[in-house]
């Protein structure tokens, strides 16, 4: 993992929301691109301390690690706490290809009854709990950037993107949770 504790963080010290909704950057977190055959699944999923998902717009997580499921032979996997993610992949023993992107992104945590509504200010997505339901996670737009969206609770989101595009997305943000209704 890049090392997070001499890096300024990029979105330190940002600040938004609205009484509908709250915007908070991340923790510094792990990740690790990860791509893989299906039949290197299940060793990749005990090294990794967790089912990595198989069916679409799914995530699972597990022992401070989760993984988002983006396409069929490919997941982002975020540790945060003690990381060894590119350790536990290699100690799998299947093949597979893992790439360290802890420098590269970054994530907004979004919160609060409004929190659908800001999010749909940029992205396109049906969002309703429905169709979305916790635990579902897409690649998807934001404005004009692409970001990797996670629901964690009934009105609580994470927002992945590349750290370059971060201060975008927490103003457009910003933006949508002054409009945003509870």
């Amino acid at each position: 993992m890049a090392e997070l504790a001499t890096r300024t963080l990029p979105l330190a010290g940002a600040y938004g929301g609205s009484p509908a909704v709250q915007l908070q950057p991340a923790r510094p977190a792990a990740r690790i691109s990860l791509r893989a055959r299906p039949d290197a699944v299940e060793a990749l999923s005990a090294a990794l301390g967790l089912s990595l998902p198989t069916a679409p717009k799914t995530s699972a997580t597990g022992g401070g690690r989760t993984a988002l499921w983006l396409g069929p032979d490919e997941w982002l996997v975020i540790d945060e706490g003690d990381s060894g993610l590119m350790q536990a992949t290699a100690a799998s023993g299947a093949v597979h290809s893992a790439t360290d992107v802890s420098h590269r992104n970054t994530a907004i945590l979004v919160s609060g009854p409004g929190a659908s509504q800001a999010l749909n200010a940029g992205c396109p997505l049906d969002l309703s709990l429905k169709a979305f339901p916790v635990g579902a996670c897409a690649r998807t737009l934001f404005g004009k950037i692409e970001v990797v969206l996670l629901r964690t609770g009934p009105d609580a989101f994470r927002l992945e993107c590349w750290r370059s595009f971060s201060d975008y997305a927490f103003g457009l943000l910003a933006e949508a949770a002054t409009d945003a209704e509870i």
